[in-house]
C-alpha cells in the first residue's frame, strides 16, 4: 500500500493541491484539506474499483472534502450571525486576510480573474478550475464531478459568461482595478 500511495502522491500531489487552493484560496487551509484527501484515499483505496482513471478518483475525492468544507463554514457563519446583534451598524465582520503571496505576485489580469472566481458559483469555479487551470477534459471533469458531459458543457459555458460579463465591465470602467 505504501508504494501504491506514494506513486499517487508523486504523480498527482501538486494538482490536488493546486485544485484545493484555487477553491478555498488559503495556504494552511489547503494543506489541511489535502491531507484529510490522502486520509480518505488510504481508507477507501481498497474500495477503489477501477471505474475511473485514479486521477478522476483523487479528484473526485478532493472536491466532496471541499465541499464538505465550506459546508462547515456556512454553519460557522451562520452560528456567528444568530450570536451578533447586526442590527448595530457598522459591527460586520470583514474578512482581513490579504490575497495569497502567490497572486500578489501575479500580473493584474491573472490577479482580477482570480478574484472573480470568487464571483463564480462553487459549481462553475469547479469547471474553470478543473477545465482551465487543471487542463482537464471536458470527460475527466464530467467523472470527478459526476455529472454528465452535457452539463459540464453548460455550467463551463454558464461560468465563462460571468467572467467574460466582470471583465467587460471592468474595462468598462476604464482599466482603473484595484485588487482587495
Amino acid at each position: 500500500m505504501r508504494s501504491i500511495f506514494e506513486s499517487l502522491y508523486e504523480k498527482y500531489h501538486q494538482d490536488i493541491f493546486q485544485f484545493i487552493f484555487y477553491m478555498v484560496k488559503n495556504r494552511e487551509q489547503t494543506e489541511d484539506l489535502v491531507q484529510e484527501v490522502y486520509i480518505k484515499v488510504l481508507k477507501s483505496y481498497e474500495k477503489f474499483k477501477g471505474d475511473s482513471s485514479e486521477k478522476t478518483w483523487l479528484f473526485s475525492i478532493a472536491r466532496h472534502v471541499t465541499i464538505d468544507f465550506f459546508r462547515k463554514q456556512e454553519r460557522k457563519r451562520k452560528r456567528l450571525l444568530e450570536f451578533f446583534d447586526w442590527e448595530k451598524k457598522g459591527e460586520q465582520l470583514k474578512d482581513q486576510q490579504p490575497l495569497p503571496e502567490e497572486i500578489a505576485e501575479k500580473n493584474e489580469q491573472i490577479q482580477i480573474l482570480y478574484e472573480y472566481l470568487d464571483r463564480l458559483t462553487v459549481d462553475q469555479r469547479s469547471v474553470i478550475i478543473l477545465r482551465f487551470i487543471q487542463l482537464m477534459s471536458i470527460q475527466e471533469t464530467a467523472d470527478i464531478l459526476g455529472w454528465s458531459i452535457s452539463k459540464v458543457k453548460t455550467t463551463q459555458h454558464r461560468g465563462m459568461k460571468v467572467l467574460q460579463d466582470l471583465m467587460a465591465d471592468q474595462r468598462k470602467e476604464g482599466d482603473s482595478y484595484e485588487p482587495k
